[in-house]
């Protein structure tokens, strides 16, 4: 066996399907494919099952292919799959070793975002971070994706994603990760101006919205999460009718009636200004972002030089109170 065919086993586990982990991998899948055959030969024992992939073909290689559905490991295969991810940290940890000697770094580093943060004004001016760190280390590929905040954090906890900015539902980071908190706003609801919870006294109980049309983000995402949590608690299921993927657009739909938005917290004049007033509610939810990785640190000195300057520019408090939170919290 070789370094290689445990790359793409680990790749074809984690992704689920033959046709994703070659497209990460920028591959033919037929090849993939034919390797990790060749690998399961060498070793004597299947390590994925594909028996739910679909309707099997001839493919190139001469031997069977599926399309679509999914391909999980067979229990051979979760046995090795740690020995495999193993394997090929340690051959990276081999370059890094010798690349010390000469104050060379490089490697590959994978960040991840919450979907609409790039658009805040200023909090999370990562391309600036990342520009500073290519210009001093060239030879460290960075790789920039967006996603919802459970997947991101999902692949930190799974080591294929280095560092991430995500939401935290739960206040803190989730088991096997770490993090410094970036985003802490209050939640609130915004409705148009003659709904009828603008009648209710003082901050709304969640139960005030139990028969209500809800818009807000999608699932997966970290507001979400603290609507459903709270929803929980209060006995009841969020009847969700519209969801999108910024703040602003669950405000334009707010304020046309078509239900009552979750959000984070915005001055008065700006929801005046969106056509909206804003209620608080009890108990008061919290929006917050992190900037995460996995516990213990990240596991290459890539990753590792990279998350310093990002803590640094994330977590340093800004003399203006930073950004709006409406414009600047996504998902």
């Amino acid at each position: 066996m070789d370094l290689r065919q445990l790359q793409l086993f680990v790749a074809v586990a984690e992704e689920g399907s033959f046709t994703r982990a070659a497209a990460r991998l920028h591959l033919a899948q037929p090849g993939v494919s034919a390797r990790i055959r060749q690998l399961e030969r060498e070793l004597g024992h299947v390590l994925l099952d594909r028996s739910a992939t679909g309707r099997p073909g001839t493919g190139r290689s001469g031997g069977t292919t599926r399309a679509g559905g999914s391909v999980t490991p067979t229990q051979v295969g979760e046995a090795v799959l740690p020995y495999a991810r193993a394997a090929l940290e340690a051959a990276e940890n081999v370059r890094h070793a010798a690349d010390a000697f000469t104050g060379l770094l490089r490697g590959h580093v994978t960040v991840g975002l919450v979907s609409g943060a790039t658009d805040a004004r200023g909090r999370f001016d990562i391309a600036s971070v990342l520009a500073d760190f290519h210009n001093e280390h060239p030879h460290v590929e960075i790789a920039l994706t967006e996603d919802t905040s459970d997947r991101m954090l999902r692949a930190l906890r799974h080591g294929t994603l280095d560092i991430a900015v995500a939401g935290l539902p739960d206040g803190g980071p989730p088991p096997g990760t770490d993090a410094d908190l970036v985003v802490d706003e209050p939640v609130v609801v915004a409705v148009a101006p003659h709904d009828p919870l603008l009648s209710e006294p003082g901050p709304l109980r969640w139960t005030a919205l139990r028969d209500r049309p809800l818009i807000s983000l999608p699932r997966g995402t970290g507001l979400r999460g603290v609507l459903e949590q709270a929803c929980a608690q209060a006995g009841f299921q969020p009847r969700v009718a519209f969801e999108a993927a910024a703040p602003p657009l669950l405000a334009q739909l707010a304020a046309r009636g078509l239900g009552v938005a979750v959000v984070p917290a915005m001055p008065p004049e700006a929801a005046s200004s969106l056509g909206l007033h804003t209620l608080r509610l009890t108990p008061e939810p919290r929006a917050r972002i992190g900037l995460t990785w996995r516990a213990g640190g990240p596991a290459s000195p890539a990753a590792r030089a990279l998350l310093a300057p990002l803590r640094a520019a994330l977590t340093s408090p800004r003399a203006d109170g930073g950004p709006d939170a409406m414009e600047e919290w996504a998902r």
